[in-house]
């Protein structure tokens, strides 16, 4: 760990869609908040769509980077529990704590909710960041840094399979293969799912799938993807996760789980997205939303990776240092990765 210096490196995507190194002045802690030094974050599918203006609620130019790993450098006013050279990661919503959804335990969901490195004044794609001490998890000492890096964005995949508990013993369904949508298929498949069905569009994604467990991976291109599926299943879906939440996939999910299941959104989508409600509604289909995470669900990805139900090498396909966050911003969107991570500060 470096002692830190008045200026420092912090990316910023510009309102001309590029991503960049840029100096900052290193910031300094306030009242109960922590100096981190990053050491290794994952590109989210988050970070690409707002950079080519695909994403709803953050605009440009902005300093992105949320599915961090740090080390403590400071604690401001010693209150915090954490020591100076501990590993964390960062939980990046920054809730009111006084609203009604955060008063009832649903934080995520807070009326004034702000997003650590999704629109916030700073991001973990920099040497340093300031964060409230209560937005850091201790990294257990026997995990590595690149099983610590997953534990952020499994956190939603976990969450969204807990909102649709329980899946023991019943047939699932998720579209799209790319980083959330296979570990919704691990986290599925964790919580006792009997059959889940993968689609995507590349092949390699399918045979992906495949191999961490899906017992049937369908091309999302196929103008009968639906049939396929049912095809596969032998019945209709329990539940369906939209891992990519465009026009397409949100009606192919409601047909797949005609009668009486439940769609999950995961993904974000770009716009309003029509739906067949008197479908919805006279087959009692369920649309339930998911966002982000809560702390349970850090734990719980902490136990998954722990048990090796998500490994570093099933998922990261591409690294790249901090100076080549552009190439790494392009791998992202390229589609022919998993997860793309920066090295900052290992």
């Amino acid at each position: 760990m470096s002692t830190p210096t008045q200026s420092m490196r912090r990316v910023i995507v510009s309102a001309d869609h590029v991503a960049a190194v840029a100096s900052a002045d290193t910031p300094a802690p306030e009242a109960g908040e922590v100096l981190v030094q990053s050491m290794l974050l994952g590109v989210c599918g988050t970070d690409t769509h707002a950079q080519h203006g695909r994403h709803p609620f953050i605009a440009l130019p902005y300093a992105p980077g949320h599915e961090v790993l740090g080390r403590v450098v400071q604690a401001r006013d010693g209150h915090s529990g954490l020591q100076p050279g501990q590993r964390v990661v960062v939980e990046p919503t920054l809730p009111c704590w006084n609203c009604k959804q955060c008063l009832c335990g649903r934080q995520n969901l807070c009326e004034n909710l702000r997003f650590f490195g999704c629109g916030h004044d700073q991001g973990g794609m920099a040497d340093y960041f300031t964060v409230p001490a209560n937005r850091l998890h201790p990294v257990p000492d026997d995990l590595s840094d690149d099983q610590a890096v997953l534990i952020e964005p499994l956190s939603t995949p976990v969450h969204a399979v807990r909102l649709a508990e329980p899946l023991a013993g019943k047939a699932v369904a998720v579209l799209g293969g790319g980083t959330i949508g296979l570990m919704v298929l691990a986290a599925a498949l964790h919580q006792g799912a009997k059959r889940v069905v993968v689609t995507d569009v590349l092949d390699s994604k399918r045979q992906r799938a495949r191999d961490l467990g899906a017992y049937a991976a369908v091309d999302a291109a196929r103008p009968d993807v639906v049939a396929a599926v049912r095809e596969e299943q032998g019945e209709s879906a329990d539940v369906v996760f939209d891992c990519v939440a465009i026009q397409s996939t949100v009606i192919a999910a409601v047909d797949m789980t005609l009668k009486g299941g439940t769609v999950v959104v995961v993904g974000v989508p770009a716009g309003d997205i029509s739906m067949p409600l008197p479908i919805i509604q006279d087959q009692q289909v369920r649309i339930q939303g998911s966002a982000t995470y809560l702390p349970e669900d850090y734990q719980d990805s902490i136990a998954l990776i722990r048990a090796g139900k998500v490994r570093p090498e099933d998922f990261i396909t591409a690294r790249y240092p901090l100076e080549r966050v552009a190439e790494a911003f392009d791998a992202s969107s390229s589609g022919q990765h998993i997860k793309v991570v920066v090295t900052v500060n290992e």
